[in-house]
């Protein structure tokens, strides 16, 4: 399976794009979130995803960073599909705040020909927490992260060969959650900033994590493979390299900080 990395930033980056990604088999596409704007349809063109490749959808919670692309990714998929350009069902999955708001936006801001096709093709899916679903061969268990901001799913996913992933969101693992997460092969974390920069960038405040905390937090609950997401973009092309050289002191495994549109093999 390919991740593809199709943002990485927090909230309110310029340099890149906010946190989101794809999950691809083939041709067929896993998507978790969608940023926050129509610059979704620009990295899936660069990623080489067309819309038709995407089959599922996860959408975390509703802070307009990660659910605003997902309504732009319903009316380009609803206006091919009125154009007969592929046909087959897409299924969105979220809690029910975020899947009312999805079906609400779309009924007032699209057209009334769209909203029926999407009514039709492109299933909100309410999830609850700890509900399991098979989603393109893989056993995906949605849980509540306890966020106090916004309430928020993550998400365990069963991989080939025995392995496994643990996406917590865009906030640190809670210690709820930790069962979730301990001993996987994948941890998906935020890291807002680097620790040394925490007085700067006020990352607890705002309920997130350094990349120091992040570390730590996955070398105690013995994660393989650590990779660093939604972070501020000061550092430019340095950001990775800085981030690592920060995070190997406090974490053991495998350490990946990507770039907007990286692919990693997982």
């Amino acid at each position: 399976m390919e991740l593809i990395i199709l943002g990485t930033g927090n909230a309110a980056v310029t340099k890149i794009y906010n946190t989101c990604f794809a999950f691809r088999q083939g041709k067929d596409c896993i998507l978790v979130d969608a940023g926050g704007g129509n610059t979704i349809l620009a990295r899936l063109k660069e990623a080489g995803i067309a819309l038709g490749d995407i089959k599922d959808v996860i959408v975390t919670h509703k802070h307009i960073d990660h659910l605003l692309g997902i309504i732009w990714l319903m009316r380009m998929m609803s206006q091919e599909m009125l154009k007969g350009k592929f046909d087959h069902d897409v299924m969105i999955y979220g809690h029910e705040e975020v899947t009312g708001l999805l079906n609400d936006i779309c009924e007032k801001l699209l057209t009334g020909k769209q909203f029926k096709k999407i009514q039709e093709k492109i299933h909100l899916v309410t999830v609850e927490n700890g509900e399991k679903k098979l989603i393109q061969g893989h056993e995906v268990e949605f849980f509540d992260i306890c966020s106090k901001k916004a309430k928020q799913f993550g998400f365990a996913m069963e991989l080939e060969d025995g392995k496994n992933l643990c996406c917590c969101g865009d906030e640190p693992l809670n210690e709820a959650n930790e069962s979730y997460a301990l001993g996987c092969d994948w941890l998906f974390h935020e890291a807002f900033c680097l620790d040394s920069e925490a007085d700067i960038f006020k990352p607890y405040e705002k309920s997130h994590s350094t990349v120091k905390s992040a570390c730590e937090t996955a070398e105690r609950i013995g994660v393989k493979n650590l990779l660093l997401y939604h972070t501020e973009d000061s550092k430019g092309a340095k950001r990775g390299e800085l981030y690592k050289a920060e995070g190997e002191k406090y974490f053991s495994g495998k350490l990946f900080v990507p770039d907007d549109l990286e692919i990693i093999n997982i």
